[in-house]
């Protein structure tokens, strides 16, 4: 009887072990194509008064994204990205470049958060169609359009008794974004973004002309990316 008890005994745990196997392979075999997101990392603010760049003299302001990523095609897909930046002015401008500040009725300083939507259409590198094929490291970017709103204080000197007048900005910009991503587990990457912002606009900072180009932000963010699907395909 005892031998006959062992034997039932490992039989089942033999189809309980399979069942699971298989069960396990199929689920596998459900791609997960959403990426949850979340970076972090420096960034900086071309301001008409942020500073002299040649001499890399600017500020770098911490920065935050949080995105959601949905796979079209192996070789495409379509990111949202929700996100914070905080620009701010600096350098030390020369007496001459005051002078014509002031003449200009143009702020000195402008500091404050700026908040950011965007939409990409992405292009993966090394293409794959389920998540569990994908390579160890991949290239993957693309540009889309976004919405930018900026809460900024601003001055029209260097004066430490001026009290900063307070200044809302929304405009629309082209976000270029582009990344190195390297394959933690069957689920997980991390990977290294550079963002740049290019507005529509030149007057993030109060301050108009200066320089050649508008008021542009620029970023470089470590990121952590996690493959999901829907609960109901678990």
């Amino acid at each position: 009887m005892k031998p006959l008890v062992k034997y039932l005994s490992l039989l089942s745990l033999f189809l309980c072990s399979g069942t699971l196997l298989a069960q396990n392979f199929y689920k596998e075999r459900i791609s997960r194509d959403n990426i949850l997101t979340v970076g972090f990392g420096p960034s900086f603010a071309y301001l008409d008064n942020g500073g002299q760049y040649r001499a890399l003299d600017f500020e770098i302001k911490p920065s935050v994204s949080l995105a959601l990523t949905r796979k079209i095609t192996p070789t495409f897909d379509l990111r949202s990205t929700l996100g914070y930046q905080y620009i701010s002015s600096g350098g030390n401008p020369s007496t001459s470049v005051r002078d014509r500040w002031y003449e200009n009725n143009s702020s000195f300083t402008a500091k404050g958060p700026a908040f950011y939507f965007d939409l990409i259409p992405s292009i993966n590198l090394i293409r794959f169609n389920n998540h569990m094929h994908r390579s160890l490291f991949n290239l993957y970017g693309g540009f889309g359009l976004g919405i930018l709103h900026s809460r900024t204080e601003q001055t029209k000197s260097y004066d430490s008794e001026e009290v900063p007048t307070k200044h809302l900005n929304t405009t629309g910009y082209i976000p270029v974004r582009a990344g190195l991503s390297y394959r933690l587990g069957p689920y997980s990457d991390i990977a290294g973004e550079g963002t740049m912002m290019w507005t529509f606009t030149d007057n993030l900072d109060g301050n108009v002309g200066f320089n050649k180009f508008g008021d542009h932000l620029f970023q470089a963010q470590i990121v952590f990316r996690r493959y999901f699907v829907p609960k109901e395909k678990n």
